[in-house]
């Protein structure tokens, strides 16, 4: 059996919202991370089950913040002391090398922000057709939607399951626009676009199919075009609006 390796400069940033069912499979996870991270942070955004007793009784550091991601996001990173951050979602099951393969991708400084690729699974499917089309769309998204970035060779990244960056440069472009409800990591992909390339590393993490599961597929991935688009011509104030919570 494999010993655990040296503890390397990754914090983990983990914002939270009502998650008292997907966590203790998530305490695993993060257990089972080798080399482990230089810190976790859970950052809970005003749940109203029991998320943040969970987290304190499994002895893990928790921020309480305003709700939004954005903001739990910004207060994470700017807590934290590591030099590298990951944001990953509670729901989402990154390989247990993790922390290694965030490391090593952002060894290349021209690497600026960078995330696993999302498999979206369920415990009765893998929801292969949007996975696909998430895939596509961090390519057809800026050629629609910033032109100009895509003739430079920018991915838009949608989703932030398990997103990484240097802490110094997320706070030199500002971080994640603070009213940002979702879509935040589109927008932070614009940001950082000006500091170097983005990056889909070819690595698996497995995140929850719960949207497709309770709207469908047909409905889940209009929604999730719709509200891409609304984010393209900034009409950010509806867009909390057609993608709400689920849980």
């Amino acid at each position: 059996m494999a010993g655990i390796l040296a503890v390397t400069d990754v914090g983990i940033v983990l914002p939270v919202l009502n998650e008292e069912a997907a966590l203790p499979a998530m305490f695993k996870v993060l257990d089972g991370l080798n080399p482990k991270p230089a810190e976790i942070l859970f950052v809970d955004g005003g749940s109203g089950d029991a998320t943040c007793d969970l987290i304190r009784g499994a002895g893990h550091q928790l921020l309480e913040t305003e709700p939004g991601r954005a903001v739990q996001i910004n207060a994470g990173v700017e807590a934290s002391t590591a030099t590298q951050i990951c944001v990953l979602h509670a729901d989402t099951v990154p390989p247990a090398d993790m922390v290694q393969v965030i490391s090593d991708t952002l060894a290349y400084p021209k690497i600026a922000l960078a995330s696993f690729t999302p498999l979206i699974k369920g415990p009765q499917k893998t929801r292969w057709f949007t996975t696909f089309h998430n895939w596509i769309k961090t390519w057809y998204a800026p050629l629609i939607t910033r032109p100009h970035l895509f003739v430079r060779g920018v991915r838009l990244l949608f989703g932030d399951h398990a997103m990484f960056f240097r802490r110094a440069q997320f706070l030199a472009i500002g971080g994640c626009t603070p009213g940002d409800i979702v879509m935040e990591e589109a927008d932070l992909c614009v940001k950082f676009a000006r500091l170097g390339k983005i990056k889909l590393v070819r690595r698996w993490v497995e995140t929850s199919d719960r949207r497709i599961a309770a709207w469908g597929p047909l409905k889940a991935n209009w929604i999730y075009f719709k509200v891409g688009i609304l984010w393209a011509v900034g009409a950010r104030s509806r867009m909390a609006k057609d993608y709400p919570d689920i849980r």
